[in-house]
């Protein structure tokens, strides 16, 4: 299976998850390293990226890595904290804005490109201390924050994402599962996402009135998606299929992508009727005005898709659910007989990849797909036969979508570089093409097979055999 010239392969990282230094040169300080040195249990095994794959200093040897297997674009986060220590334009580090300038020399160099994540998790701990993405005003921080990244890179990055997987942000307010881990109920999750529908879109305007004409990039916002199917054929089924697509890829996607912008109608009514019904004077869902829909809708130069999990969808909630999961009224399930990953939440359905493609393009109009995560997860060391044939599969059934369907997908980014700090599971699961020995104090990097496979993979632009 032949794959086009001009399609993109990139491999992919974030700053927390891989640089280290986490005090080093001036920088600020953040809402995972204020988490786990205040409450180190809260990732396995009390690990934490204080110096995780020490890339701050070993940026060099990640760039030939990335050459040697031959991508073509390497997807990677600025950490804000270390560029602007408080968060915002008061304090401007020049050590950091130097550091992602060699990193991006450095790439480009060696004739990769680079596509940069403004925010992709690590808040200045300064901007959590007034409310993070609780605050409205975020909305400003992050596009002075923007702002200045364009001045400073935007004449050699072409490829923004403004923001990485709201939904996962959200869960840090909402849940105990990610910085700053505050464990609220609704609203909290719907003012969050409310901010960052606002914060991307603000990102996306300024650019597009500041920059583009000069700096010709491309800009999106990365959003995780999974594939969602009825768990049999009944339309109680495909019903809860339906709200379960509104209320997850809709949340983020239906504002931006859609004709008409604003959060799906289903979602709205839901959330609305549920509030009344709690006796609340206004929905637990913010509401845009006018002028917002129409500052939002239409904020993307293309589609950034994050890609991991397929479920199996039917009517009701688990007992004890969150107010969220009770406002979806859905089901979410797992076939028992597709193979799992070692993370339990991760099995391997590569036809989910395809489907959830199709979707998108009929959903939005067949917008240009960049997939800009999927990966596996391991730790069975170098020979990871496993990883080879997970991304050989979904890369597959990517380009089934492509050429069959005709989906216009552009990209495939791997997720990730090498292994590194998983949030909340440490080291514990590995996710690299590259093993890093975090028992190493030079953190020594080895390619596994799966960096072999990517290689023949990029040299011939054929799928190799197993």
């Amino acid at each position: 299976m032949s794959i086009p010239s001009d399609f993109i392969f990139a491999c992919s990282t974030a700053s927390y998850q891989i640089e280290g230094a986490w005090n080093i040169d001036g920088k600020g300080e953040n809402i995972w390293d204020r988490l786990t040195h205040i409450n180190p249990n809260f990732v396995s095994n009390n690990d934490n990226g204080d110096i995780a794959c020490n890339s701050y200093y070993l940026y060099k040897e990640d760039v030939k890595l990335i050459k040697n297997i031959g991508f073509d674009m390497y997807r990677f986060s600025i950490s804000w904290a270390r560029i602007l220590p408080n968060g915002d334009l008061t304090n401007i580090n020049d050590a950091g804005i130097r550091y992602y300038h060699n990193l991006i020399d450095e790439l480009l160099e060696n004739g990769i490109k680079p596509m940069v994540t403004m925010y992709h998790w690590d808040l200045p701990q300064k901007l959590q201390d007034i409310g993070g993405w609780m605050n409205s005003l975020i909305v400003d921080y992050i596009e002075d924050y923007a702002d200045l990244l364009f001045k400073l890179y935007g004449d050699k990055v072409k490829w923004w994402i403004t923001i990485n997987e709201p939904a996962n942000i959200i869960a840090g307010y909402s849940s105990e599962k990610y910085a700053p881990a505050l464990n609220l109920d609704s609203p909290a999750n719907y003012i969050v996402g409310h901010n960052i529908l606002k914060g991307h879109a603000k990102i996306f305007r300024l650019y597009e009135t500041k920059y583009r004409l000069k700096q010709q990039g491309n800009i999106s916002i990365s959003i995780n998606a999974s594939c969602l199917l009825p768990k049999t054929v009944s339309k109680e089924n495909e019903e809860a299929t339906n709200q379960g697509w509104e209320f997850t890829l809709g949340w983020f996607s239906h504002p931006i992508f859609s004709k008409g912008g604003d959060y799906p109608e289903i979602m709205k009514k839901i959330i609305d009727e549920n509030s009344k019904q709690e006796g609340r004077k206004r929905s637990r869902l913010p509401t845009f005005t006018k002028e917002e829909i129409q500052f939002i809708q239409g904020s993307f130069d293309f589609f950034a898709l994050n890609h991991y999990i397929t479920r199996l969808c039917s009517p009701g909630h688990p007992p004890f659910s969150s107010t969220y999961l009770k406002d979806i009224n859905v089901n979410f399930e797992i076939d028992p007989t597709w193979p799992n990953s070692k993370a339990p939440w991760l099995q391997i359905v590569p036809f989910g990849l395809k489907e959830l493609l199709r979707f998108i393009k009929y959903k939005y109009n067949n917008p240009p797909v960049f997939i800009t995560e999927n990966g596996y997860c391991e730790s069975k060391g170098l020979n990871d036969i496993d990883r080879i044939t997970y991304h050989r599969e979904y890369i597959k059934e990517m380009l089934v979508a492509k050429e069959k369907f005709e989906c216009n997908v552009i990209g495939y980014t791997a997720w990730s570089l090498m292994d590194n700090f998983e949030w909340k599971d440490g080291f514990e699961f590995q996710f690299g093409i590259v093993f890093v020995d975090f028992n190493d104090p030079n953190r020594k990097r080895t390619p596994k097979k799966s960096a072999d496979f990517f290689k023949q993979l990029l040299k011939t632009r054929n799928i190799p055999d197993i």
